[in-house]
């Protein structure tokens, strides 16, 4: 018999606190190594024409200057909402309605979009930070290929609500998910 999946805050919880411990340890730089150079040659394949990154948080890997055209999220808050913006490659100057740095080019909608995952199933469905932000978009532009961007120690179960997507891919630092 298997356990019941945890409460999707509680799992957030815990998931969060170890990846501050993974971030703090000298696995963390190798590891973030480790997903760079599959994550170029992904994307070298995906060939897309406006990539949607992130402004990375503590912990997350950083995707760093790639060689495409780029835009970041903007999050608002009422109506919740996100939108991406094009994006320069320079320091963000701006910071979206959740305190998280964008930028401040046009609204464009990105063919590939790289999304942070708090935890993640090998069905493809994303834990995130519970604002279901990236869910609203991904449902608003279905056509768009999402790639997951999660460390292997965060791989998890979790009970997928109504309006959970399955991402199109999950790329860690030890493998390629494709759901």
């Amino acid at each position: 018999m298997t356990s019941p999946s945890p409460d999707r805050a509680v799992l957030r919880r815990e998931l969060l606190a170890a990846r501050r411990t993974f971030a703090a340890s000298p696995a963390f730089a190798a590891a973030q190594a480790a997903l760079d150079a599959p994550l170029r040659d992904l994307l070298a394949q995906l060939e897309p024409e406006l990539l949607g990154v992130y402004w990375p948080l503590p912990g997350e890997f950083n995707p760093g200057a790639l060689p495409y055209a780029r835009a970041l999220p903007f999050a608002r808050r009422e109506p919740a909402q996100m939108n991406f913006r094009r994006w320069d490659g320079e320091p963000p100057a701006a910071q979206d309605e959740c305190g998280i740095a964008t930028a401040g080019g046009a609204v464009a909608v990105p063919d590939v979009v790289l999304v942070p995952c708090v935890g993640f199933t090998r069905e493809g469905f994303r834990l995130g930070y519970g604002g279901g932000y990236f869910d609203r978009f991904l449902a608003a532009h279905p056509g768009v290929t999402t790639v997951g961007l999660a460390w292997s120690g965060s791989e998890a179960r979790f009970e997928v609500q109504a309006h959970d997507l399955p991402l199109t891919l999950i790329l860690t630092e030890r493998e390629l998910i494709a759901p």
